[in-house]
């Protein structure tokens, strides 16, 4: 039998503000596209199909359109929940779903129930562990002083073993949310950490012809039979690098048969790009990023006003823009860069950092309050010397 290991769809999620709908929708034609070339019978999608508990009309008119696809190149759906998803509301109508061969796994009370599919060598348990809160899952798993998620996997793992061995110990597949030791992070994952230890060691699936995991946004192979698919979009500039992937595997008379990650093609890039303002609209270098997402740091002397917008001019697609200032050493005090130098330069590079260098006449003001405002402390201090001189005076008579 023949699987493709999916996660993280995140369907809803933004990038910087931009909704990502179309692209992910064409992220999910091109997953259906691979199950259609490569005549796939089942696809393991292991948690975090939405990115937020209560996705818009909008995000589940995609995912919809998504299953329907896959369900169309020939795919029976196993799918459970992500710590992104509502179990609740992703499984409701699980039943009804199962009937058209979408088949959900949201809730504790069907982590050790698995999907029975056959083929010429017999069953396939297919089980679907949803991602597991420790503070809410412990009591119902029957391990109330459970508080890290490798108790409360170990314990899940328990139910899923229990259930084979009453089967008569079949060919196996588990999808898990979880964050497995080894794996790596590339930040545009949100923490587990809450309730506990996040991670679990790779030993808890021991046993298992498979483990299709989710939650991590890279593809990553933690043992030959243990896998991350990543996430089919980059969901940060840290992953700009990623070829995004997909797992084709065999599950064989024996077990485990070869696995294939196929590469899905690249909906936009990521880019980030790094100069002043006016060079980076007009550098011919940059030409390829041009439909590319763009990040921007620029360097200009002043603040560039407006910066976001203009650079859509020739980036229609620049999610983000920061200004890093360039100046000398940072670690510098700031007494140690003024010493020296007069009020009047001090103010004027002030100006030049915050809003641009003042005109001519804006300095001949400034130069002016300056004088005004030393001319009073002289003022000032001369009293304060008289009021003394006046004191000792006094004093001598006495």
């Amino acid at each position: 039998m023949r699987m493709l290991h999916t996660s993280d769809w995140h369907i809803g999620r933004t990038f910087h503000g931009v909704d990502l709908l179309s692209d992910q929708a064409r992220s999910l034609e091109s997953i259906a596209a691979v199950v259609a070339a490569e005549r796939v019978d089942v696809v393991l999608l292991a948690g975090d199909v939405y990115d937020r508990s209560i996705p818009s009309a909008d995000a589940i008119a995609v995912c919809n359109r998504g299953f329907e696809a896959i369900r169309a190149a020939g795919a029976t759906i196993v799918a459970t929940s992500g710590n992104h998803d509502s179990p609740t509301r992703l499984g409701a109508l699980g039943s009804f779903a199962a009937a058209g061969g979408l088949h959900l796994r949201t809730s504790v009370a069907e982590l050790d129930r698995p999907v029975l599919l056959a083929d010429e060598h017999g069953e396939i348990a297919i089980y679907g562990l949803p991602y597991l809160e420790p503070e809410i899952t412990r009591v119902e798993l029957g391990v109330p002083q459970a508080r890290s998620h490798a108790e409360i996997l170990d314990a899940a793992m328990g139910r899923v073993r229990a259930d084979l061995l009453r089967r008569g110990s079949p060919r196996s597949v588990v999808l898990a949310h979880a964050f497995v030791v080894g794996g790596e992070q590339t930040g545009s994952e949100r923490s587990i950490s809450v309730g506990g230890v996040q991670t679990v060691p790779l030993s808890a699936f021991d046993g298992i012809d498979y483990v299709a995991l989710g939650h991590l946004h890279s593809p990553q192979t933690l043992s030959e039979a243990v896998r991350y698919s990543g996430s089919p979009l980059p969901y940060s500039f840290a992953e700009r690098s990623h070829r995004k992937a997909v797992w084709v595997l065999d599950i064989t008379a024996d077990g485990l048969g070869p696995v294939v990650r196929h590469e899905l093609p690249q909906v936009r890039g990521l880019t980030q790009l790094t100069g002043d303002l006016d060079d980076l609209l007009a550098d011919a270098a940059h030409a390829a990023a041009e439909s590319d997402y763009v990040s921007a740091t620029l360097t200009d002397h002043a603040r560039p006003v407006d910066a976001l917008r203009r650079l859509r001019t020739r980036f229609p697609h620049a999610v983000h823009v920061e200004w890093a200032r360039p100046q000398g050493n940072p670690e510098l005090h700031y007494r140690e860069r003024v010493r020296g130098r007069r009020d009047a330069e001090i103010a004027h590079g002030f100006l030049c950092d915050v809003r641009g260098e003042p005109t001519p006449a804006e300095m001949q003001w400034m130069e002016r309050a300056l004088a005004a405002a030393t001319a009073d402390r002289e003022q000032v201090a001369g009293g304060r010397e008289l009021e003394v001189e006046s004191d000792l005076m006094v004093e001598r008579s006495a």
